[in-house]
């Protein structure tokens, strides 16, 4: 009897601590048998100074990225004067926390100084930029060598009809920027993963540009690992059907799919906004700005949906993606209370203003075991 009573005892206790370890898991124990799921960090977080933002990382997340501080503006303010102390500190909390890192980002058109498009009073020649590029990316790809997993080389460099972005890198030097950026990534560093990284993804057209990108740089005998899909999204936004498509075609080009900088705006907005490029800006009216005492419980309930419904195309096409990040730890952190229209009270991420756990975050890790 006493035999049959202990083996009852062991049993139940093993459901328990079953039961117990499911309720403690967190979105990387599930989410991460298939990809890498995680967050950016901005610089008061990743100096370790954001003792409650650090507990939601190491319970949920195995990767982060920079949100700004490795950006071409911030790591070399004055042409030759490279400043790594930020973005070092970032590699130390990674090495601490047990997290992969992504580099983001190494050529952009925004967050970079005027010096490295300008010669004297005039632009820089097709030659000066191209060895501006070729030095800022060695000099950056080589300082974290092995420090990395992967580095969003080119960020946001076509439109949404899929044409170039007329930005200085392109007035420059044509579409040549990127490969000559893809070519200096990897010749500094061998062993990293190189990506691109755009928002807007599911527009037919730039999908379609995107694909015949990469194509060209495979043609070419460029290595490119990965597209980013950057997912600033809203409500209502982008159709998913859509959304799906794209994750499928950057697929078919053989190369791995990120979802980047995810986000849900649920404010309203002005009827000319759109995508995420971060020079549009809009005057402050109340009417834009609804729910600063918080969400009523409809447009919670279709936040959660949404969150939701990303998530489900995210485990359809587990095998697919690599890694998904989100835009931030929790809703006061995230760029869309300030943009863009400043001054906003948003609701975006999956962790409120106090950092507790949103529901919906039970539900996806549900959603990736099955039930």
């Amino acid at each position: 009897m006493y035999r049959w009573s202990r083996l009852i005892l062991i049993l139940l206790c093993g459901i328990l601590s079953s039961s117990s370890a499911e309720a403690r898991s967190g979105l990387k124990d599930v989410l991460g048998r298939y990809f890498l799921i995680g967050s950016c960090l901005n610089h008061h977080q990743s100096a370790g100074r954001d003792e409650r933002a650090t507990r939601i990382v190491d319970r949920h997340f195995n990767v982060v990225v920079a949100e700004n501080i490795m950006k071409p503006g911030p790591l070399e303010p004055r042409e030759g004067e490279f400043d790594f102390r930020a973005a070092d500190e970032l590699v130390a909390y990674t090495r601490q926390h047990g997290l992969a890192l992504t580099g983001h980002c190494l050529i952009w058109h925004s967050q970079i100084p005027d010096w490295f498009f300008r010669d004297g009073e005039g632009p820089a020649s097709r030659e000066l930029l191209t060895e501006r590029i070729r030095r800022h990316v060695t000099a950056v790809v080589t300082h974290f060598k092995g420090k990395v997993k992967g580095w969003d080389v080119v960020n946001e460099a076509i439109e949404w009809d899929g044409s170039y972005r007329r930005s200085p890198f392109y007035n420059i030097l044509g579409e040549d920027f990127i490969e000559i950026a893809f070519r200096a990534a990897h010749e500094a560093d061998p062993d990293v993963e190189l990506y691109y990284n755009d928002y807007s993804m599911d527009i037919p057209a730039k999908r379609q540009a995107v694909c015949r990108m990469v194509r060209r740089l495979k043609e070419r005998g460029v290595r490119i690992d990965g597209v980013g899909m950057q997912s600033h999204v809203g409500l209502v936004y982008p159709r998913l059907n859509d959304y799906e498509a794209s994750i499928d075609s950057f697929a078919a080009c053989g190369v791995k799919v990120m979802i980047t900088e995810l986000d849900v705006n649920v404010l309203p907005n002005p009827d000319q906004f759109g995508g995420a490029a971060i020079d549009q800006s809009y005057e402050y009216r109340q009417k834009w700005n609804p729910y600063t005492e918080g969400l009523p419980a409809d447009v919670e309930k279709q936040l959660e949906e949404r969150w939701l419904s990303l998530f489900e195309v995210y485990y359809r096409h587990r095998h697919q993606i690599s890694r998904v990040n989100l835009w931030g730890i929790a809703d006061h952190h995230s760029w869309l209370n300030g943009w863009p229209i400043p001054g906003r009270t948003n609701y975006p991420l999956l962790f409120d203003r106090e950092y507790r756990e949103k529901p919906v975050v039970k539900k996806i890790i549900a959603l990736f075991r099955g039930q």
